[in-house]
Parts: C-alpha cells; sequence; structure tokens
C-alpha cells in the first residue's frame, strides 16, 4: 500500500494504522496541501512515522502545493489546528523527505510493479492526478486506488453539494474518475456514520500499556480540537468521524462496506457545486465513467479493526 495524505488529524490516525496492521505493507506515504500546506504535513509525516517505530522505514515523497487549475485558500486552522494534528507535539524525525515528488514516484512505481501497489489517498487527488496527466498508461497499473472524499446522497460538508478533498481540487477528482482507475470512493456517505468517541481513545490509552502509551498520548492530545469542531458543526457528543482511517481500513477490508458502481462525473465550474459528484442514477445511465462507491458500512466492525492494531 501506499498512501498519499494531507497529514492532519484523521490522515495520523489512519497512518499509524497502516504501520502497524498485520494487513498492509506499507510501502511510501505521499503527501500533498489540503488540511494544511504540504510542507508542514510533510513534516508532520516524518514525525508521526518516528512515533509509530518506522522512521527511515517507510520513505515519504512531498507533492502538489496548490490544486491543478484553482489557488488553495488555506487551511482552516479550527479543524485540525495550526500544525495539523491539533496542536499535539512530536518530537523532529532525523529522517528526510525523498527528493523525488510524489507524483513522479507514483508514475514511476505503478509502471516497475504493475499490478501490485494499492494507492489509498486520504487528502486532495492532486498528485495521482499529475501523475496520470504525465503518463495516463499507470491507470491500469495498480491493483486498486481507494479515495477518501465526496458525498453521493448525503449532503457536501464544504458547500451544500462537496466534501473538502473533492472541493479542493475538483480538476484533479475529474482526472481520477476519467482515467479508468479500479476506483473506490469512501466518502461522506459512510465515514459520518463510522464515529471515534472520547470512550475510544480511553479504552486505547487502558489497553496499550507502557509501550503503546506514547501514541494513545498523542491521539489523546490530538483529536481534542475535532471533537470540539464536530460537536459544534454536525451536533457529534464527544466523537468525529473516522475519515480517513476507514478509506485505508475499506482498502484491506473491503467486506466491511458495501459499494455500488455508478456513472459518475465531478463538476468543475460553478463555485456552488464545485466539487459535486454528479451521478447518472437513471433506468439506463449513460453520462459519466464507472465508479465504485461506499454506501454502507459496518461502523462497530471498522472501530474494532483499527484499535486491534494498537
Amino acid at each position: 500500500m501506499i498512501i498519499d495524505a494531507d497529514t492532519g488529524i484523521d490522515d495520523a490516525l489512519a497512518i499509524l494504522y497502516a504501520v502497524k496492521s498485520p494487513l498492509i505493507q506499507l510501502e511510501a506515504i505521499g503527501t500533498c496541501f489540503g488540511n494544511i500546506g504540504v510542507e508542514q504535513a510533510t513534516d508532520n509525516t516524518l514525525r508521526l512515522l518516528k512515533l509509530a517505530g518506522a522512521e527511515g522505514v517507510v520513505p515519504v515523497y512531498a507533492g502538489a502545493d496548490k490544486a491543478i487549475a484553482r489557488e488553495f485558500p488555506g487551511a482552516k486552522s479550527d479543524v485540525h489546528g495550526e500544525n495539523g494534528i491539533g496542536g499535539a507535539v512530536l518530537p523532529p524525525s532525523s529522517q528526510q523527505a525523498e527528493a523525488e515528488h510524489a507524483a513522479d514516484y507514483y508514475a514511476r512505481v505503478a509502471n516497475e510493479r504493475p499490478g501490485e501497489l494499492t494507492l489509498v489517498l486520504t487528502g486532495r487527488m492532486t498528485n495521482l492526478a499529475l501523475a496520470l496527466q504525465k503518463d495516463p498508461g499507470i491507470a491500469s497499473k495498480f491493483k486498486s486506488v481507494v479515495v477518501m472524499g465526496g458525498a453521493v446522497l448525503v449532503p457536501g460538508n464544504i458547500t451544500p453539494a462537496a466534501e473538502a478533498n473533492f472541493w479542493g481540487d475538483p480538476e484533479a477528482a475529474q482526472v481520477l474518475f476519467a482515467a479508468g482507475l479500479p476506483l473506490t470512493v469512501v466518502g461522506l456517505d459512510v465515514t459520518l456514520q463510522t464515529l471515534l468517541t472520547r470512550a475510544d481513545l480511553d479504552r486505547l490509552e487502558r489497553q496499550g500499556g507502557e509501550e503503546g502509551f506514547p501514541v494513545a498520548r498523542f491521539l489523546q492530545d490530538c483529536f481534542g480540537i475535532y471533537f470540539d469542531f464536530y460537536g459544534r458543526v454536525n451536533d457529534f457528543q464527544d466523537s468525529c468521524p473516522l475519515h480517513d482511517p476507514l478509506a485505508v481500513i475499506a482498502a484491506v477490508r473491503p467486506e466491511l462496506v458495501t459499494s455500488r458502481t455508478l456513472l459518475a462525473s465531478i463538476a468543475c465550474g460553478d463555485p456552488l457545486t464545485a466539487g459535486m459528484i454528479v451521478t447518472d442514477r437513471r433506468v439506463k445511465p449513460s453520462v459519466g465513467h464507472p465508479v465504485a462507491f461506499a454506501l454502507e458500512v459496518d461502523a462497530p466492525a471498522v472501530v474494532e479493526e483499527l484499535f486491534s492494531v494498537f
């Protein structure tokens, strides 16, 4: 697996899970702008790998600092905090990011290892879109591509129509939809049903013992602002969605989500609809590209899977 992340709070938990899970061989992490700028996302990723005991083991490739065709409006610090990880402080890593751009790495590794790699994107889709623009032939060379983002049958979370990752670079999302990738979208339809609670974090702190304490303490420090945000915006009580961890888990435990393939395109014009997933659900659909959308989830099983590795 390769993860592409704009390493904020839920990305951090997704990365920690991927490092610890026996189901995953984590080959690399690419970084992108989104929750925070790409430089901060890269630094957070390197520090997380140190926390997880994988410093120097998993290479990190910095990627895009802006969308394909529009300006990056900047991150909102009330969601992920000024440093993207809720103000939690992690020791710096001695590991450095690789010199190769994430998009170039994706194009190269897809050609070197066709049919072997699963790519999970937990932020904007810009890096993979750039790779596909460089070499469209790589679309058929990934084993699977799982994207966290979008909203099909539920409202968006940035605009009434669009979720943050799709809204942040709709042109990149459309590149992916049109490319012919083996693509699954894990969006708000299922992530808003899959919640992490303060009680879950307390349980993790108890079960981890001394060895697991640094990770448990980091998550407690990290998620406070996230719980507060979702309490204000979604009226969730001491809980928040597991957006990015769900995408990673769905990639290796696909039986935990129920998906439906629909013809779909991404709206890229009007600001009111930019990033909207337009699905053709007519009796005889003809507009768009076939994409699998996760529409149902076994949320309790996902939470158990997540905490089974710590």
